[in-house]
């Protein structure tokens, strides 16, 4: 079953998926014009979901969010049961005081596989059952209502990718909030800006002050989260379009070809070339 919101006079989407056998996404390619951000819950026994490119295990009984430039597959298909929405229907970013999501949920380097325990499973099938009920009643406040569920979604989840990733007792507020608008501003900026320092002005703060704040919440050091992030787009580059290694590394931010390929082939292993004739390029429709 495929369900579809549309407004036409703003281009906002809201799409629900469940039982489809053919959902996937290729941004570069046959949806690079959908921005769509996408909400996947695996129901059912685990499963592998490959996200551009590389293979996860889609854990049962868990969530995974994507953004709209990720392309990615699952193993079984039909299993999955989705949300997609674009920010002409909800500007995640320009509402974040009501979600507090963006640079935590979406908008970082890590994949998020929150896992959910049976009241949570309980709580999300009864909120599918009311997404479905509203796609099945057209009139002047469907939009409303789907969109009042979909904030609740994306706030419920938020809730428990917190409560799973996030080790309150260490990181306040005020400092949770700092890594998320340093993972927004490392989205925004890394094709331009490739230092600690640049960000930690734009948070006025020091780069030292952001290391130890990262020390707390994960194992990363703020480099590495600019340095993962670069290698997540060139990977995406070099596997699903046909650009040269010359101009990806321009368009990464790098002035030298080999500077970028050295770069690349210490965090890799190998060469952005070799990479590319390594990693076989999707199809669409396979």
């Amino acid at each position: 079953m495929r369900y579809k919101i549309q407004d036409t006079k703003t281009g906002g989407d809201l799409l629900l998926f469940k039982e489809e056998a053919g959902f996937d996404r290729l941004f570069f390619s046959r949806d690079r014009f959908n921005k769509y951000f996408t909400i996947a819950w695996n129901p059912g026994e685990s499963q592998t979901v490959n996200i551009d490119g590389t293979d996860f295990d889609f854990p049962a009984n868990s969530l995974l969010t994507l953004l709209f430039n990720q392309s990615f597959s699952f193993e079984k298909a039909a299993a999955i049961v989705a949300w997609q929405f674009n920010r002409e229907f909800y500007c995640i970013i320009d509402h974040d005081a009501e979600v507090s999501c963006v640079g935590f949920l979406f908008g970082t380097t890590d994949h998020l596989f929150i896992r959910l325990q049976e009241d949570a499973q309980q709580k999300l099938q009864l909120l599918l059952a009311m997404f479905v009920d509203e796609f099945k009643i057209t009139d002047a406040i469907q939009h409303e209502m789907l969109l009042v569920l979909l904030k609740r979604l994306i706030i419920y989840m938020t809730r428990l990718a917190r409560s799973e990733y996030v080790p309150m007792k260490k990181v306040q507020e005020d400092k949770f909030h700092i890594i998320r608008k340093f993972n927004l501003l490392v989205e925004t900026h890394f094709k331009e800006e490739h230092s600690v320092s640049f960000y930690a002005q734009q948070l006025f703060k020091s780069p030292k002050t952001l290391a130890n704040l990262f020390a707390i919440y994960n194992h990363k050091t703020p480099s590495q989260v600019i340095q993962e992030r670069i290698l997540i787009e060139a990977k995406r580059l070099l596997c699903y379009t046909k650009k040269s290694v010359k101009q990806i590394t321009f368009e990464l931010g790098f002035e030298d070809v080999a500077y970028f390929s050295n770069f690349f082939k210490k965090h890799t292993s190998v060469s952005p070339v070799e990479f590319r004739n390594a990693t076989p390029v999707p199809q669409e429709g396979k």
